[in-house]
């Protein structure tokens, strides 16, 4: 069974950091790239930030600056590092495969992932 679990998120105070760790099980997923949604309260789910095989990187307007996303290839695990957050970063956050490997470039629509996590709670208080 494919799964892929989040960890790592919490509360937070504004300006505070945040790791989120995504561990991959069932099958490998060293060459499609990895990503990071979220979905804020009343909200769709947004991209957040994605990353290829071999490391090149997407991220959103709101998370450049802020957010950091990493893969461990040998770990089959992905990473999104979260600092000066505010109280708009409060939302569930889904990490997400890419349904096709050995991409160039990392795509940000929610329709091309195909492995979702479950979802962890982020909660940034002011």
């Amino acid at each position: 069974q494919v799964q892929l679990v989040e960890s790592g998120g919490g509360l937070v105070q504004a300006g505070g950091s945040l790791r989120l760790s995504c561990a991959a099980s069932g099958r490998t997923f060293v060459n499609n790239p990895l990503a990071w949604f979220r979905q804020r309260p009343g909200k769709e789910r947004e991209f957040v930030a994605a990353i290829t095989r071999g490391g090149r990187s997407q991220l959103s307007d709101s998370a450049k600056g802020r957010f950091t996303i990493s893969r461990d290839n040998a770990k089959n695990m992905v990473f999104l590092q979260g600092d000066s957050l505010n109280p708009e970063d409060t939302a569930v956050y889904y990490c997400a495969a890419d349904s096709e490997t050995w991409r160039l470039y990392a795509r940000t629509e929610l329709s091309n992932y195909a492995y979702w996590g479950q979802g962890t709670q982020v909660t940034v208080s002011s």
